[in-house]
């Protein structure tokens, strides 16, 4: 049966360039959606850019700029970044797009029109770099906790969403689908806060002139969580093609933990408002962190995924990003287990395997691969299975360790029937065969595995060893994928060796 599968990013802001940590979440939703166009299914992948956060318009000025035309300049390293990481959304949504800006302003009015819009004055302490209000108990030492900046006090006639009148549906909504929020823990801080009681909230700023205009109110625009949350129906609505009413509400929103509460509590509540169903499933994930502390471009800790890739290319930083950290866990990264990792599982292990295999084909069997039902030490119908579990727990290392443990198992399976000793007796020939043809089908059910993760990689695999590269279905993991081939040769490293200037260093 043919599934739909909507995976979204959390849109970023651009106040500044992307880091690491924004190349992590648009990474995992590539593998995602890669893994589940490869079984079939119908698959949308949106990301995007949040422009009207009020600390964009403060970048914007202290650079002399309008906030449109600061937009308009930053958001082409942002479009950049997807097309670098090699991964293939279906569409880019920018807040300030026509077709989203209608479609808020279409939304607001619903919640407007159902009575859930009341106007009250706010008075609070407000973090720009969070682009949220604060409660004294949230703060440390009177700062953010994420960003140690002191917010600062706010005090203005807006428009409240009556949050407060969702806490029973919201709790319901969590008791019915205990799978919605993932990790487990993440569903119990998310449903713990909505049992503390929830507390109605701002949807529009008074003292703010760059966002989408309130319908009922032009003189105050919409709040950046009105706004920004929206986009993920916003997009289906006007990206190319029929997306609205086949893809929503199949969606499966990857966010990181600092913004559990818009989305895990503020959004669902806001659909449900609207008329709207909710979404389907919301993983949220931890930060990458380097010496324990979050990577933040306000923190200036930032590594630039795209020095990264000019160095070692998309797919090395695709599979750090989805091997150095438990996804869903916290997680220190330093460019030197970048570097190790490289060196030991992409080179070593990969790369010198496929570089080995064909290499023996080459020289014993010049070149060619036969087709011989030989007994081969694994199960590739098994991991075909794992993979597809794991990946529907949105367990991406996990997924990932389950495919490295068959190239792992490949290497000692070389150590093993060492076919170098193979090929000095003539009377175990056919036996060679077999080793070699296990080699090359091992490796085709690895290469088709790991394609979602390494898509520049996997198709190069396949070529090296005769094998078809544009099918990368699913079920190509399976013993006996791997067809008879001739014109073998000995495959050009993978992943050579990357020697950097001390400065780069």
């Amino acid at each position: 049966m043919v599934m739909r599968f909507y995976v979204t990013t959390p849109i970023y802001y651009v106040n500044s360039t992307p880091h690491i940590g924004n190349a992590y979440t648009t990474i995992a939703a590539d593998i995602l959606a890669r893994h589940h166009r490869q079984r079939g299914d119908e698959t949308f992948f949106l990301t995007g850019v949040d422009e009207h956060a009020d600390k964009v318009a403060r970048v914007a000025a202290e650079q002399g700029l309008e906030p449109q035309e600061y937009a308009d300049r930053i958001v082409v390293a942002w479009q950049e970044l997807p097309r670098r990481l090699n991964v293939t959304n279906d569409f880019f949504i920018r807040t300030s797009d026509e077709g989203h800006k209608h479609f808020v302003q279409d939304f607001l009015q619903r919640l407007y029109d159902n009575g859930d819009v009341y106007q009250d004055v706010y008075a609070g302490l407000y973090c720009y770099g969070c682009e949220a209000f604060k409660t004294e108990a949230e703060l440390v030492d009177g700062k953010c906790a994420e960003h140690g900046t002191v917010p600062e006090w706010i005090e203005e006639k807006n428009w409240f969403f009556r949050l407060s009148a969702y806490q029973d549906r919201l709790l319901r909504l969590y008791d019915e689908r205990p799978d919605f929020v993932l990790p487990n823990f993440r569903y119990n801080e998310a449903r713990s806060f909505i049992e503390g009681g929830l507390r109605d909230f701002s949807i529009s700023r008074a003292t703010q002139t760059w966002g989408i205009p309130i319908p009922w109110d032009p003189d105050q625009v919409a709040y950046v969580w009105a706004d920004a949350l929206v986009n993920y129906r916003s997009a289906l609505s006007y990206a190319p093609g029929e997306n609205l009413e086949r893809f929503w509400p199949d969606v499966r929103h990857l966010l990181a933990k600092d913004i559990l509460r818009f989305h895990c509590v503020y959004w669902p509540a806001l659909l449900i408002a609207a008329d709207y169903d909710p979404p389907k499933q919301l993983f949220v994930h931890g930060y990458l962190n380097i010496d324990n502390r979050k990577i933040s471009k306000s923190l200036g800790n930032v590594i630039d995924p795209l020095d990264l890739i000019d160095d070692f290319g998309s797919d090395a930083v695709r599979f750090w990003c989805a091997r150095a950290v438990q996804f869903g866990q916290d997680g220190d990264v330093t460019l030197d287990s970048f570097r190790e990792r490289y060196e030991r599982e992409l080179a070593n292990d990969l790369g010198n395997l496929v570089s080995r295999t064909t290499a023996m084909i080459a020289r014993y069997r010049g070149g060619s691969l036969g087709h011989v039902d030989a007994a081969a030490p694994w199960d590739a119908d098994a991991l075909r299975d794992r993979i597809v579990v794991a990946l529907d727990r949105f367990d991406i290392t996990g997924a990932l360790e389950e495919i490295w443990q068959l190239v792992r198992r490949l290497n000692q399976y070389v150590e093993e029937s060492a076919p170098w000793q193979l090929a000095k007796d003539d009377a175990r020939a056919a036996e060679l065969t077999g080793v070699l043809y296990n080699l090359a089908d091992g490796l085709t059910a690895v290469a088709v595995a790991v394609a979602s993760y390494l898509p520049e990689s996997a198709p190069r695999i396949l070529e090296a060893l005769g094998q078809p590269s544009d099918d990368l279905s699913l079920n190509r993991v399976r013993r006996g994928a791997a067809a008879t081939a001739e014109g073998i040769e000995p495959a050009q490293p993978l992943f050579p060796r990357i020697e950097l200037p001390t400065a780069a260093q």
